[in-house]
């Protein structure tokens, strides 16, 4: 029974990734469940309190992510709050028409075709659709790393 554990673990984990490009997949919540199938399912060590304590901090830092690269660069290019909401709605779309390019080309063509009807000019909406593109291209690297830190994390403690 603990081999099917652990491949369900290891399937979580993977899952998790899969959720970066497919962003219908909570992958913070698959990962997190790979973490409590262990504790839970398995008869081993549990994991410290450090682990669970660092796992939450990184995870707030994951879900932050997001919020703080969108506003970042869609800001700093000076696009509208309507840019940046589009640009969110254009990654849960885009999760659903030609995956996984349509996570890129779906939000920035929402996020170009509102700023171009807000401001008027097409190289500022350009600018800004860039802007939005680099959010979610920095947001998701940098989910990668702390998803891929929990992991190690996650196989020192149960290792060590």
């Amino acid at each position: 029974m603990e081999i099917i554990f652990w491949i369900l673990i290891i399937a979580l984990f993977i899952l998790s990734f899969v959720g970066l490009i497919f962003p219908i997949v909570p992958s913070v919540l698959v990962l997190w469940g790979g973490f409590l199938l262990y504790q839970f399912g398995i008869d081993g060590e549990p994991l410290s309190i450090w682990f669970w304590i660092g796992a939450g901090v990184l995870t707030i830092l994951m879900i932050a992510a997001d919020l703080i690269a969108s506003q970042f660069f869609v800001k700093k290019y000076g696009g509208s709050k309507w840019g940046e909401r589009m640009a969110a709605i254009g990654v849960i779309i885009g999760s659903f028409v030609y995956p996984p390019f349509g996570v890129i080309l779906v939000p920035f063509l929402l996020v170009f075709v509102t700023e171009l009807m807000s401001a008027k000019n097409a190289r500022h909406a350009f600018m800004v659709a860039i802007a939005s593109l680099f959010a979610f291209l920095s947001s998701t690297f940098a989910k990668f790393v702390v998803q891929l830190l929990l992991i190690v994390w996650f196989v020192i403690e149960v290792i060590v």
